[in-house]
């Protein structure tokens, strides 16, 4: 009996382990295929679309509901990630990026440059509809907030010390947008 109780002991937390690992090689499988598509699918939020730009007004409670904790955080509660830690803010790869909570097209990769700030930084937004702005005088700085135009999430802030033509830095917090590369 000791010997059979001490075999599931082992067993158990092997077993457990292994289907936790097998999970994490389906999610990034999953994640390769999606990288080969130009749009992006996120079956548990019905509000991400790729080429939908409807404006929406819906309740914090139902993104709560639709985004992973941490771009809820970021989109919905205007948090911060830490410098040099996004996925993107070093990313020279040739493609689009979009909202990560609806789906809005924000950027180009040939709008991105290095700012050496720690966050993805652009000089211009994809279109005038893209990004729109509010007044942020948290942290007691005065800054211009960027929300993406389609759900109001918050992406970073808008500062004037970018590059010619237009002199704009728009530095966004990576867990704020998706990517899809450019077909090769």
């Amino acid at each position: 009996m000791k010997k059979t109780n001490l075999l599931l002991a082992f067993l158990i937390p092997l077993v457990v382990l292994n289907a936790c690992a097998q999970t994490k090689k389906n999610d990034i499988k999953k994640e390769q295929s999606m990288e080969n598509k130009d749009v992006i699918s996120k079956p548990n939020n019905p509000y991400y679309s790729n080429t939908d730009t409807t404006k929406l007004n819906i309740a914090d409670a139902e993104w709560k509901k639709v985004l992973s904790e941490d771009v809820y955080a970021v989109a919905r509660e205007a948090d911060t990630e830490r410098p040099f830690t996004g996925k993107y803010w070093n990313a020279d790869d040739k493609g689009t990026y979009y909202c990560a909570a609806c789906g809005n097209k924000l950027f180009r990769s040939d709008q991105k440059f290095s700012s050496s700030c720690g966050w993805p930084s652009f000089f211009e937004q994809e279109n005038k509809n893209s990004v729109v702005y509010k007044s942020d005088s948290s942290l007691g700085m005065e800054r211009t907030e960027a929300l993406c135009g389609r759900c109001g999430g918050h992406l970073g802030h808008l500062f004037d010390d970018g590059p010619a033509p237009t002199y704009k830095r728009y530095c966004m917090n990576s867990i704020a947008m998706d990517f899809i590369p450019d077909a090769k």
